[in-house]
């Protein structure tokens, strides 16, 4: 058993965690280890809207941006994922990650990718495009696995963890967080998201607050069978959309600013069996808040629970696994090309009204 947070990012504290250094979780948990010498990362995604009909262009787009994503500085990992948005809009969502800004920075900047980007027929061609692009320090970011199969992020890792202490209570997110040592993470007064001037007529750039929180959580149910399998699908799968759907719909209630139930697909658009949510919050107590104690999540969390219950943890073939990051007014990046406006961050802007 050891700590979440690795050694070299440990330091002494002004804050206290949520359980005492004594406590031990009722199951196995784990985090990805990434390498001391990574201090920064990247994580680019990057989508493409479509009215119905325009399917087929989208795919094209979404191998056009997976190819440059190969090209120089390329990422040290990608996959795809699909979904129908709060509008009714089919969006294909690249996920990208890079190890260090200035290789995303180097990477966009290469002619192919910036002149695809920047070419006036984004914005013509009947398609929606948008890139949001988060570049955490490594102190506030953590991921949870509950098996030995990574995702996101954590591709980039150098190891695992043994079986860490900071899980399964309460808190325990906030807790893996290097940061939490010294760092309440609070929201600055006032906060707010602005938008910057556009650099193009159907483009809108958007400025995030400090301390906005970020989570990619998801699930993996390709090795599950019989009754798990069974339960998985008729009981747990419908909960945990129609949470995702709250929070789509009604999340800035609560303090989300946006969210996205994707399902993952591959490179002909084939779905896999792999899923996950993305949202953007206010701040990590508005997400903690969600999480311990809506009824969205507390339904979610009783259903999974029931099948631990059930099946046994130790049995699942259910593979489950999260990635949080807290991030500055710096490290986010968000514009929009085209696309109608409920999508991501643009419902906070003045002309975006609810559904």
């Amino acid at each position: 058993m050891e700590s979440a947070i690795p050694k070299h990012l440990q330091c002494p504290r002004s804050r206290q965690p949520n359980k005492p250094a004594d406590y031990e979780p009722p199951y196995p948990a784990w985090t990805a280890r990434l390498p001391e010498a990574l201090t920064q990362i990247t994580m680019a995604y990057l989508g493409v809207q479509c009215p119905t009909g325009k399917e087929g262009a989208a795919l094209a787009t979404v191998a056009a941006l997976v190819h440059q994503l190969g090209l120089k500085d390329a990422a040290a990992f990608h996959d795809i994922a699909h979904y129908t948005d709060e509008a009714g809009y089919p969006t294909w969502m690249v996920m990208a990650y890079w190890p260090s800004v200035e290789a995303f920075q180097r990477w966009q900047s290469q002619p192919e990718v910036a002149n695809w980007w920047n070419a006036p027929a984004r914005s013509t061609e009947g398609l929606g495009h948008f890139r949001e692009v988060f570049t955490p320090h490594v102190t506030h970011f953590e991921t949870l696995f509950s098996n030995d199969r990574f995702e996101g992020a954590a591709h980039m890792a150098s190891g695992r963890s043994d079986e860490i202490r900071e899980h399964g209570y309460w808190g325990g997110m906030r807790d893996r967080l290097p940061s939490s040592q010294t760092d309440a993470m609070a929201s600055p007064a006032n906060a707010h998201i602005s938008e910057l001037p556009s650099p193009a007529k159907g483009r809108v750039k958007l400025q995030g607050h400090d301390n906005i929180a970020l989570i990619r959580s998801g699930q993996e149910w390709t090795e599950t069978t019989g009754k798990e399998r069974d339960q998985y699908l008729k009981d747990i799968e419908p909960t945990l959309r129609a949470g995702m759907d709250f929070l789509r719909d009604k999340g800035s209630s609560i303090g989300c600013y946006f969210n996205r139930f994707v399902q993952l697909v591959d490179v002909q658009g084939k779905p896999v069996e792999k899923s996950f949510g993305m949202s953007l919050w206010h701040t990590l107590e508005h997400m903690e808040a969600w999480s311990e104690s809506h009824i969205t999540h507390v339904n979610i969390f009783g259903k999974f629970m029931k099948m631990v219950s059930d099946l046994g943890g130790p049995n699942l073939k259910l593979r489950l696994y999260h990635e949080v990051t807290v991030l500055q007014a710096s490290e986010q990046s968000y514009e929009y090309v085209n696309c109608h406006p409920h999508t991501g961050l643009l419902n906070t802007l003045a002309p975006a009204a609810k559904l």
